[in-house]
């Protein structure tokens, strides 16, 4: 019999470490067109209550979470702009947008018992927060993740450069972008059989090359202060984990 397993009779349960996460506060930007589902459209219930389990899964970690939340399952300003719409009011719309699925994941992860706060760019006081830099740094040392909702509160900036913005400001490690593929590639993967993954790729050399990462004033952004980007498939399961975890998983953008 092993004494390493009975003292003095009572049977000692074995003891598994706890994951050490390779990061301790995180940026999550989530497309609206994920919350959609495969139609990319509307709110998928389904779908956003397996985006909230991936995220009370880090969460319980211990990492620090915030996410910035597009709208354009709902509405895009600029898409409305070629239809007729003035695009300063387009982009306001979309922004609205984003609140409406920002609430949405806000309800889905409070269901898997993670407590959460929606902190706006645009004055809401009833449903949300205004965003207050100090308040939502307090909020994730309480445990709480944060979502920011309303972009910037300015038109003619997309929500990449507004999870861009709330990244430096919230002194994040990193940038997780959500998305449908495996990470960066030099060709749509789709469309080109030969298209090459990239594991690692430096900001100099997704501009010269034109990868789509974010659009111009989110990247230049992340460049100008060496903010990591990681973009990932978001939807295969426990992904995300993976990635706080250190795991190679989808494609770092770096210096």
């Amino acid at each position: 019999m092993s004494l390493g397993c009975y003292i003095r009779g009572v049977t000692m349960k074995k003891v598994t470490a706890k994951p050490t996460p390779r990061f301790r506060r995180i940026l999550l930007k989530l497309s609206g067109e994920a919350l959609g589902g495969r139609g990319g459209s509307g709110i998928d219930p389904e779908c956003v209550h397996d985006m909230a389990a991936q995220v009370a899964e880090v969460q319980k970690l211990g990492v620090e979470v915030v996410i910035v939340v597009g709208g354009g399952n709902i509405f895009r300003g600029i898409t409305g702009s070629e239809k007729g719409i003035e695009r300063a009011t387009g982009d306001y719309m979309g922004m609205l947008a984003t609140v409406i699925n920002a609430l949405a994941l806000q309800d889905a992860l409070e269901k898997k018992g993670v407590e959460t706060r929606v902190q706006s760019a645009i004055n809401m006081t009833q449903i949300a927060e205004p965003f207050i830099r100090r308040r939502a740094v307090r909020h994730l040392q309480k445990g709480r993740v944060v979502i920011f909702a309303a972009g910037t509160g300015n038109p003619y900036f997309s929500t990449d450069t507004a999870a861009a913005l709330r990244a430096n400001e919230m002194g994040v490690e990193v940038v997780l972008k959500a998305t449908k593929v495996d990470g960066i590639y030099d060709k749509d993967p789709v469309k080109y059989k030969d298209a090459e993954r990239y594991e690692q790729v430096s900001y100099s050399t997704a501009l010269a090359k034109q990868l789509k990462v974010m659009d111009a004033a989110a990247f230049a952004l992340c460049m100008e202060n060496k903010m990591p980007i990681i973009v990932f498939d978001f939807f295969k399961p426990h992904n995300l984990r993976g990635v706080v975890l250190g795991e190679k998983i989808g494609t770092l953008v770096t210096t």
